[in-house]
């Protein structure tokens, strides 16, 4: 089964929770499928992908949103 815990775009909402993506259940999967390296690098995809679907975002909101929590 597909996990439902992905981002719908262009709100970057949860589709299964309607919570901000990545929402608690998106970074539990994400962080045991993928090592650090690779978590941070596709995060950051999304990070740039949010900030031009989200332009009027402040960027230090959606660096929080998206990367702070890889660390």
């Amino acid at each position: 089964m597909p996990d439902e815990h992905v981002p719908s775009r262009p709100s970057w909402n949860c589709a299964a929770c309607g919570r901000p993506w990545p929402c608690e259940p998106a970074r539990t999967r994400l962080a045991a499928e993928l090592g650090r390296i690779d978590l941070a690098v596709l995060m950051w995809d999304h990070f740039e992908e949010a900030a031009r679907d989200m332009p009027h975002t402040p960027a230090g909101d959606l660096f929080t949103r998206f990367l702070r929590w890889t660390d």
